[in-house]
């Protein structure tokens, strides 16, 4: 500012009535500093500015997986949100440089960004989580840390989990099976929980039901239905119940190299609702998370911690819960021989 001052010939405190619209300036003088503006290619600096007037600035977004498109929809939501304040996003994704997200942590650090919203859906350690937190505030996505009391919005994913295995149950599968997440995860838990509640409801014994612990990507979800499926047709499952999506699809991958039909002799469902859910053949029955909301929200939970900063917790609203509905399609039919 002072060498578009020095350029124009007037003050500092004309170029910044200028550039900020904020007092009055003779329009022979207001034409001077455009004009030097424009020749010395001067641009505000945005994180100078904001950190005088104590707005927000940049946030970091931390997602684990961008092949995921449930990660993907959540961080749409995050952008729009941060758009509609002018408020850059720095998208930090240590799943595609395989570096550990400690290191990622510490460079989000460093960046000095106003707050930061994470989403673990790899199973991130929470040591990395917290240490971001120590350097400003923090907003989990689809997750939680037991224990530590971080803002979180999430979906109700135990009664989701809990309703499509009833569903699935219902439709007079006996002998099922479940691709859960990731047992460090918080979500993979509550949904282990809610498909455990609908097989005890049905009168069946949970601790029977096997359980394969995948990672939430599709790869897991081929190799852990290969496993599971690998006895003899009158024992196997005729059901597979898959904590996500991905699993879901790559269980479905496994399915036609194996020239087992979907559902005539196999049904699967998934969870979250990802768009090629609903076009892949068959249609995959799932629940449905409902990602750009939650992304939209945890951006504004995020923004209005960073608004009250020095108010206290009494000032910390309640973060939202968002549903968890069905999503009834093609990939579920009775048990064959039904």
């Amino acid at each position: 500012m002072k060498d578009v001052a020095r350029h124009a010939g007037v003050s500092v405190s004309t170029v910044s009535y200028v550039l900020n619209d904020s007092g009055p300036v003779a329009s022979s003088r207001r034409a001077r500093v455009l004009d030097a503006v424009r020749v010395l290619e001067y641009t505000p600096n945005e994180s100078a500015r904001n950190l005088k007037r104590r707005t927000t600035s940049s946030i970091g977004l931390v997602v684990p997986d961008l092949t995921n498109q449930f990660f993907a929809l959540i961080a749409e939501g995050v952008e729009r949100a941060a758009a509609e304040r002018g408020v850059l996003v720095v998208l930090c994704a240590p799943e595609a440089t395989d570096r550990p997200e400690s290191i990622h942590a510490r460079l989000l650090q460093g960046q000095r960004l106003d707050g930061v919203i994470y989403l673990s859906g790899a199973g991130a350690a929470a040591s990395s989580i917290l240490e971001l937190a120590k350097a400003g505030p923090v907003v989990l996505v689809d997750e939680r840390i037991p224990g530590f009391d971080l803002p979180a919005v999430v979906a109700d994913s135990r009664r989701g989990a809990r309703e499509i295995a009833a569903y699935v149950l219902s439709e007079g599968h006996r002998r099922v099976a479940i691709i859960g997440g990731p047992s460090v995860l918080w979500t993979a838990d509550q949904r282990l929980a809610g498909y455990r509640e609908a097989i005890a409801a049905a009168s069946l014994d949970p601790d029977e039901v096997p359980v394969a612990v995948g990672d939430y990507r599709q790869e897991s979800g081929y190799r852990l239905a290969e496993e599971l499926l690998a006895g003899p047709a009158d024992s196997r499952p005729t059901a597979l119940l898959c904590a996500n999506d991905q699993m879901a699809i790559g269980a479905i991958e496994y399915c036609r190299e194996a020239k087992l039909r979907i559902p005539q002799d196999l049904s699967i469902v998934g969870f979250d609702d990802v768009p090629i859910a609903r076009l892949i053949a068959p249609a995959l029955t799932t629940v449905r998370q409902p990602a750009r909301e939650m992304g939209y929200a945890a951006a504004g939970l995020l923004f209005g911690q960073l608004d009250r900063a020095g108010e206290g917790d009494a000032a910390k609203p309640e973060p939202p819960l968002f549903a968890a509905s069905l999503r009834i399609r093609e990939s579920v039919a009775p048990p064959p021989g039904s």
